[in-house]
């Protein structure tokens, strides 16, 4: 699948709202956003555009695609499993973007992004009931434990990601160690759990037309 490799606070600006794609960064007065808060591009900053309908459904597409850094065709796949499932689609969609490995371990505190945490896991340093899995994309299921493998507990990277976590709660779905490194899925989260600005009946309508 083609990696998203450019400035991802671009990707923050385009859509006019901070994506927390770059850690602690986003929390400071650094980021990009608090600076320029306009589109990228050599018009970005005169262009005025009001979005409305497709437009909207596209925006939000978008969005949610680059806060979980998830291709189109993989955005789309989890969109058919959704809307083929008994339920609310839009909220079976966000639960299967939650239920990602990467994000899984974005949301335990092991990592400061979630493309970080996907490195983490490209690279083996992460283990799933005690096995390494080394897929971004595996299905986290209820009862799952998800643990740093040992060799990987000295890692700068995920000391500092723990540091910065401990300052937060964690979601109401997850049951977290972070002394031990390691966390379980309690249960699938809820739309109201999911603290995103994403608007996934947006979405729902966009993929139905």
């Amino acid at each position: 699948m083609a990696r998203y490799k450019d400035a991802v606070c671009r990707l923050c600006r385009r859509e006019g709202m901070k994506l927390f794609l770059k850690g602690a960064k986003c929390f400071t007065d650094k980021c990009p956003v608090e600076k320029r808060n306009y589109a990228p591009g050599q018009h970005g900053k005169d262009k005025k555009t009001k979005v409305v309908g497709y437009g909207l459904q596209l925006r939000e597409k978008q969005k949610a695609k680059r806060i979980y850094f998830v291709g189109e065709n993989q955005f789309r796949n989890y969109y058919e499993v959704a809307s083929n499932a008994t339920g609310v689609t839009g909220e079976i969609l966000l639960q299967q973007l939650e239920r990602r490995l990467d994000t899984i371990v974005f949301r335990l505190g092991f990592a400061n992004a979630r493309r970080q945490a996907r490195q983490l896991v490209r690279h083996g340093h992460i283990a799933v009931n005690g096995k390494k899995v080394n897929i971004p994309s595996y299905q986290v299921r209820v009862g799952d434990e998800i643990s740093v493998r040992e060799e990987a507990k000295n890692l700068d990277a995920i000391k500092n990601a723990v540091e910065f976590a401990s300052h937060q709660t964690a979601p109401s779905w997850l049951n977290v160690d972070r002394e031990g490194l390691k966390g379980s899925l309690s249960a699938l989260p809820k739309k109201e759990d999911i603290n995103l600005p994403i608007n996934e009946q947006l979405i729902v309508e966009l993929y139905s037309k």
